[in-house]
């Protein structure tokens, strides 16, 4: 499957996640759900993945977690905040170039419409 047919998959597990619970909870409630769809959906999914920072050669540990990769090429971030910010964005970025990733989603669960909830980074862009 490419990003994209995994992202399309994910994305219609969120919406039906969002669905049955609605906004409001933890992140780390939507975590497990979305661990648990996904998984049951068939993807591979991995979750908390410690993704350390190379630099000047040097592998560092600084405490970066994905919350969920998909398929090992698909990463996840997962929020339930008032407004989607830049930084947001930011941080998924930096994940993305760190892990070697093409395409990441943040998905804010803390929406009426979870379609506007959701954002795409691609190679230093958003959708």
């Amino acid at each position: 499957m490419t990003e994209n047919e995994v992202s399309n998959k994910v994305i219609d597990i969120a919406i039906e996640i969002h669905k049955a619970q609605g906004p409001g909870l933890s992140e780390s409630i939507y975590n497990k759900c979305m661990y648990y769809e996904i998984r049951k959906s068939g993807l591979w999914v991995e979750k908390k993945i410690q993704q350390p920072l190379i630099f000047e050669d040097v592998k560092l540990d600084c405490g970066y977690r994905i919350n969920l990769l998909a398929e090992k090429k698909l990463m996840i971030e997962i929020k339930s905040v008032e407004t989607l910010r830049d930084i947001h964005l930011a941080h998924t970025l930096a994940y993305l170039k760190l892990g070697n990733y093409k395409l990441g989603l943040v998905i804010n669960f803390n929406v009426v419409l979870l379609k506007h909830g959701i954002k795409r980074v691609i190679n230093g862009t958003t959708e």
